[in-house]
């Protein structure tokens, strides 16, 4: 299954409650919104896109545990951006200060921030031009550090916050090592343990 688009009228433009709501009427599902007013369902990914996943985010939780820096997020948790939009990233991570500046509502429905840094892995299903246009969208609305990683291509896209985006394309014997800058001191992500599997 591809990702289907629905586009919902301005006339029926959903407020944040009522996105929310959708939702979790239909937990099956991930859904986003964006800030034009499309409904985005996603298909769900297959084996190999979710092994990869997993260590991703098992990778970064391991080093926040260590630094508690932060709070990680995995795929099915939804920001609504400062452009309205609500969004979902494979991996994201937040600030301890910008989390703990949050209501309790806030940090219980869809938090109203964009992450610190966030991951996209581009599955079978996943339109690459898609994904880049998204990691811009983040970059717009405040994201400090962002990785789309493309193992079809393969390919990896870092993208920071003053808008430059970095392309490395690698043999998939020999991908390279991520760092996570100032924005994650000291984290390094082995490509080559999530890629090959």
């Amino acid at each position: 299954m591809e990702t289907i688009i629905l586009n919902v009228p301005p006339t029926l433009a959903l407020t944040n409650e009522q996105f929310y709501d959708l939702c979790m009427a239909n937990e099956e599902w991930r859904i986003e919104l964006t800030a034009e007013g499309e409904l985005i369902i996603m298909s769900p990914t297959g084996g190999e896109s979710g092994i990869r996943n997993s260590g991703l985010t098992a990778d970064l939780v391991i080093w926040n545990r260590q630094t508690q820096l932060g709070f990680v997020f995995d795929s099915s948790t939804i920001f609504i951006l400062p452009n309205g939009s609500q969004r979902g990233s494979d991996v994201s991570w937040v600030s301890r200060e910008r989390w703990e500046a949050l209501s309790p509502e806030n940090r219980r429905r869809f938090p109203p921030l964009c992450p610190d840094f966030i991951i996209e892995l581009r599955s079978e299903s996943d339109s690459l031009s898609q994904l880049q246009a998204k990691m811009r969208e983040y970059i717009a609305n405040g994201l400090q550090l962002g990785w789309l990683i493309d193992p079809k291509t393969p390919l990896v896209e870092i993208s920071r916050s003053n808008g430059d985006v970095e392309t490395i394309t690698f043999s998939p014997d020999t991908p390279p090592n991520l760092s996570g800058e100032c924005v994650l001191p000291g984290f390094i992500l082995n490509l080559a343990t999530i890629l090959n599997v």
